[in-house]
């Protein structure tokens, strides 16, 4: 098939949220692990493409970016959508805008947009500040992020550290009057300069407009609800055949298990409320791992009867995962974590696990590369933002679930076995 529209996450629960809000619309969504190191065949409509850049160096995010803009060109993508997470995690320097100009300059395109707005999962943009649910970004659990701490909610102020050139806002008051009055809006902005513009939106409805104003433009940034009306708009311009249609999903084996790292408010209540249903859980620590390594880990993971659906969980209140990140710096407690639930998921997936559920963006981009899996086709829909994918991983077929630290409800866990079990 031809692809339409190339997608580019800088990780791997972003692009899992973006290739399933796409695959809504039941037309084929492919999503590739890391940028492929094959010429582009037998590609689907719509191509994802994850990396595991958002805390990585600026100039290797943006090489990682460019490659993968390259390849989806060759697919034949004359689209393209850069997509980060819906709360905007970056640093001052990065990575949202540098990767975002070097694909500008790629495409010679001098505009585009950004809006990481997600009002289906409490995520909205109003003057060009960012909320949380009800509150601030700078107020949310946000700013207490291990690696990325928002202590700013406006996101124009965020934003322009990271870019060279000026940025804008188009607001709310000019959205709500519809997809003619945005692009109205976006060539007044080029008129003045305006290259980085910065879209309100509170309602799902702002969104259809929004990509209704931007679907011919080469570049669209922000959350993976942005891109959720495009494959419509697609169809009802004929660019794209209303009749291709996703694959069914495998048949699995019996066998499950969790692997949380996320420290995220609602990761925790999702842990906690797995643990009041009685299923086997190891917690892991960080400071304990430093000593002991995984050996403990995977002994007790070897023990446990997988129909059950043991967790393994470094879930932890922000004190506790401070003070291991005090004694162990941020970059080796992180990465502790990562390694010992990714040599996990090896095992449990070596012992019988066809289905593995992985909690925060970081403990799923190691996951996913331990299970060296390369390309990832989507299924039903567990939560918003949040699919089932399958995969050929061991020589076998398994399922993967990688979630969003703050995604899903407090029953997530349970709620994803039940909804696979239905496909």
């Amino acid at each position: 098939m031809t692809t339409i529209l190339g997608c580019i996450a800088d990780d791997f629960t972003g692009a899992t949220d973006l290739a399933g809000l796409l695959a809504r619309s039941g037309v084929p969504v492919s999503l590739r692990i890391g940028v492929p190191d094959t010429h582009p065949a037998q590609t689907a409509p719509f191509e994802v493409i994850a990396l595991k850049s958002r805390t990585a160096p600026v100039k290797e995010a943006v090489a990682e970016a460019r490659a993968a803009l390259n390849w989806l060109r060759k697919a034949g993508a004359q689209r393209f959508f850069w997509k980060y997470c819906s709360t905007f995690d970056s640093t001052p320097q990065g990575n949202i805008g540098p990767v975002a100009e070097a694909l500008m300059a790629d495409l010679d395109t001098d505009q585009t947009i950004y809006c990481p707005a997600f009002p289906e999962n409490g995520r909205t943009v109003y003057m060009g500040n960012l909320f949380v649910g009800r509150q601030p970004l700078a107020e949310s659990p946000m700013k207490d992020h291990p690696l990325t701490p928002m202590r700013d909610s406006n996101l124009m102020r965020l934003l322009a550290p990271q870019v060279t050139r000026p940025v804008g806002l188009v607001d709310r008051l000019c959205v709500a009057d519809g997809a003619e009055a945005v692009r109205q809006a976006l060539g007044r902005l080029q008129e003045q300069g305006i290259t980085h513009a910065v879209v309100d939106a509170v309602a799902m409805s702002d969104l259809d407009s929004i990509a209704s104003a931007c679907r011919d433009i080469p570049l669209m940034t922000g959350g993976s609800a942005l891109a959720a009306p495009l494959p419509a708009l697609y169809i009802a311009e004929e660019w794209l055949a209303p009749d291709a249609t996703a694959a069914a999903p495998p048949r699995l084996d019996a066998g499950a298990v969790v692997l949380s790292g996320s420290c995220s408010a609602m990761t925790q209540a999702q842990v906690a409320a797995y643990l009041r249903q009685g299923h086997p859980a190891c917690r892991l620590d960080p400071l304990e791992l430093a000593e002991t390594g995984a050996g403990p880990a995977l002994d007790w993971l070897a023990r446990q009867d997988l129909a059950k659906a043991p967790i393994l969980y470094a879930t932890a209140e922000p004190a506790s995962v401070a003070w291991a990140q005090e004694r162990l710096g941020v970059a080796r407690a992180g990465r502790l974590v990562e390694d010992t639930l990714a040599t996990c998921a090896v095992a449990a997936r070596d012992a019988g696990a066809c289905r593995i559920i992985a909690a925060g963006g970081e403990t799923s981009g190691a996951v996913t590369q331990a299970l060296e899996v390369a390309r990832l086709n989507i299924g039903p829909e567990i939560a918003p933002g949040v699919p089932w994918t399958f995969c050929t991983s061991g020589g076998r077929q398994i399922a993967l679930a990688l979630k969003s630290g703050n995604f899903g409800t407090e029953g997530f866990f349970s709620d994803a076995q039940s909804r696979l079990a239905q496909a």
